[in-house]
C-alpha cells in the first residue's frame, strides 16, 4: 500500500468540505450571535490597535499580541495562497476568500476573547492561554482529552508543518533563485537569526514582529497598489470578473483550463482559512498574552488580524493577479504573483517579490515557534520549553535540505485536527462570548455616559 496515496486520501477528508462548513458555519453562527459585531465593531476594533492600553496582566502589549498573530498568519500564503486559489478556481475565489473572513472574523473575536478570559500563569510567571486552556477551564475537565488532541497537533505543526520547512524552503529557494546565494549559506543566516530571536522568549519574538509586520505588510501592499495603479483601466473590469465567476465559473483564458463555481467556492474558502486560520486556533495563543482586563478588548483588536491578512493583503495580491493577466497564463504559485508585479515593475518585480516572500516566511517561523511552545508548555510543563525550542531550532536548520512530500502531508492533516477540538469549545462557549461582549460594551457606554456628565458639569462651573 502507498503511503503518500493513504495520507492524500486522509488529508482530503480531513479538508474536505465537512470541515470547511464547519469552518464557515461556526463563524456564520457566531455572526448572528454576537449580531454583525466584525461590521459594527470594526471601526472600534482599528482605533484599538493603537490606543489600547495595557490595563491588565500579561506579558505584551494588545499591539504586540496582534502583531505576533499577524506574524504567523501573513505569510507565504498571501502570496503563494492566492495565486494557488486563483489558478484552481478562478478570478471567483477571491469572492469566497472575502465571505470566508467576513465570517472569520467572528471567529477570530470569539477566539480571542476566550483565550484571555482562561488563561492562566505558568510555573516561570509567563501567560499561557488559547484554545487547551479554554477548552479545559471553559468547558470542564473531563474535556481535557479534546485539549491534548489540540495541543499535540499544534506542537507537530509547529515542528513539521506551517512553522519550519514550508517556510525555509521558500526562503532558501527564493534567495539562491534571485541572488544565486548557495542554500547552505542561506540556511545558515536563517538559523542564526531564528535562534536570536526565538530563544529570547515571547517578548523578543513579539518586539521582532511589532517592528518587522508593520513595515512588511505596507511595503507589499504598496507594491500591489502600485502594479494596480499601472493598470488602472483593467481594475473595473478584474472587478467585474471576480464577482461574475464567483456565481458562474470561469471559462478556459490561456493557460487556464476553465473551473466551475464549486471549484472556485471550495478554493477560495480553503485558502482563506489557510492564511488567515480564522478557526483553527493558533491566533488566540498570542491573543492570551495580552495585557488587558477586558476579554472582549482583545477580541476586537484580533478579530483586525483576519481583516488585514485577508480582506487587505489578500486582495492586493489577487486584483494584481487579474488585472495583469497573469491568473491565466502558465505560471503557478510564487512564480504566478511574481509574473504579475514584474508586468508593472519589470526591473525590479523578482527582487520586491523575494524580499516580501522572506519578511513573510520569517515572521511565520518566529509566531509559530511560540504557538508551538505554549502547546509543549500546556502538555509537558515548562521544563519542556528549552527542548522544545532547541529542537524547533534544529529543524529550521533541517528544512531547507528535507523536501518530503509524507511530513507535509502529515502537517496537514494535524493542521486540520487543531481546528475540529477549537470549533467545538467556540460552539460550545458561544453562550460566555456573548455575555463577555456585551458586559465590555456596557462598560463601554457607562464610561461615555461618565464623560458626557464630566464635562456638563465642567460647562455648568
Amino acid at each position: 500500500m502507498d503511503l503518500v496515496k493513504v495520507l492524500n486520501a486522509v488529508d482530503s477528508l480531513v479538508w474536505g468540505p465537512p470541515l470547511l462548513f464547519l469552518l464557515v458555519g461556526t463563524g456564520v453562527y457566531l455572526t448572528i450571535k454576537l449580531k454583525l459585531l466584525q461590521v459594527l465593531r470594526l471601526p472600534m476594533a482599528l482605533k484599538l490597535i493603537f490606543t489600547a492600553k495595557s490595563d491588565g496582566k500579561g506579558d505584551v502589549n494588545s499591539f504586540a499580541a496582534l502583531c505576533t498573530a499577524l506574524a504567523a498568519t501573513v505569510g507565504t500564503g498571501n502570496i503563494v495562497g492566492v495565486a494557488t486559489a486563483i489558478k484552481a478556481g478562478g478570478p471567483g475565489a477571491l469572492f469566497w476568500m472575502w465571505l470566508a473572513a467576513f465570517f472569520g472574523m467572528a471567529t477570530k473575536y470569539a477566539e480571542a476573547l476566550l483565550a484571555v478570559k482562561y488563561r492562566s500563569v505558568d510555573e516561570n510567571g509567563q501567560i499561557s492561554g488559547g484554545p487547551m486552556y479554554y477548552i479545559e477551564n471553559g468547558m470542564g475537565k473531563k474535556f481535557r482529552p479534546l485539549a491534548v488532541m489540540f495541543a499535540v497537533s499544534g506542537v507537530l505543526v509547529a515542528f513539521f508543518g506551517i512553522g519550519t520547512f514550508p517556510q525555509v524552503n521558500a526562503i532558501v529557494s527564493s534567495v539562491e533563485l534571485s541572488f544565486g546565494v548557495p542554500v547552505p549559506v542561506t540556511a545558515a543566516v536563517l538559523t542564526l537569526l531564528v535562534a536570536m530571536v526565538t530563544i529570547g522568549g515571547l517578548k523578543r519574538i513579539a518586539s521582532v514582529a511589532s517592528k518587522v509586520v508593520p513595515f512588511m505588510a505596507l511595503f507589499y501592499v504598496l507594491v500591489c497598489l502600485g502594479t494596480l495603479i499601472v493598470f488602472a483601466d483593467q481594475v473595473p473590469a478584474a472587478v467585474n470578473l471576480v464577482l461574475r465567476s464567483a456565481f458562474n465559473g470561469t471559462a478556459a483564458a490561456g493557460g487556464f483550463l476553465g473551473a466551475t463555481v464549486t471549484m472556485a467556492i471550495r478554493n477560495g474558502v480553503a485558502r482563506g482559512v489557510f492564511s488567515n486560520e480564522a478557526g483553527l486556533g493558533s491566533a488566540p495563543i498570542a491573543a492570551a498574552a495580552a495585557k488587558t482586563r477586558w476579554p472582549a478588548k482583545q477580541g476586537l483588536i484580533s478579530m483586525t488580524g483576519t481583516f488585514i491578512d485577508t480582506i487587505i493583503i489578500c486582495t492586493m495580491t489577487g486584483l494584481a493577479l487579474v488585472v495583469t493577466g497573469a491568473w491565466s497564463g502558465d505560471t503557478q504559485g510564487a512564480a504566478m504573483t511574481q509574473e504579475a508585479i514584474s508586468a508593472a515593475f519589470p526591473a525590479i518585480g523578482p527582487t520586491i517579490l523575494t524580499l516580501g516572500l522572506v519578511l513573510f516566511a520569517f515572521t511565520t517561523i518566529l509566531g509559530w515557534n511560540y504557538y508551538g511552545e505554549r502547546c509543549c508548555e500546556y502538555l509537558f510543563g515548562v521544563k519542556s520549553i528549552k527542548p522544545y525550542r532547541f529542537i524547533f531550532i534544529a529543524l529550521v536548520a533541517a528544512g531547507a535540505f528535507l523536501k518530503l512530500e509524507l511530513i507535509w502531508l502529515i502537517a496537514d492533516i494535524v493542521n486540520g485536527m487543531m481546528a475540529i477540538p477549537n470549533l467545538i469549545a467556540l460552539l460550545a462557549l458561544s453562550g460566555v462570548v456573548a455575555a463577555e461582549t456585551n458586559r465590555y460594551l456596557q462598560h463601554l457606554r457607562q464610561k461615555k455616559e461618565i464623560e458626557r456628565g464630566a464635562g456638563a458639569g465642567q460647562l455648568s462651573s
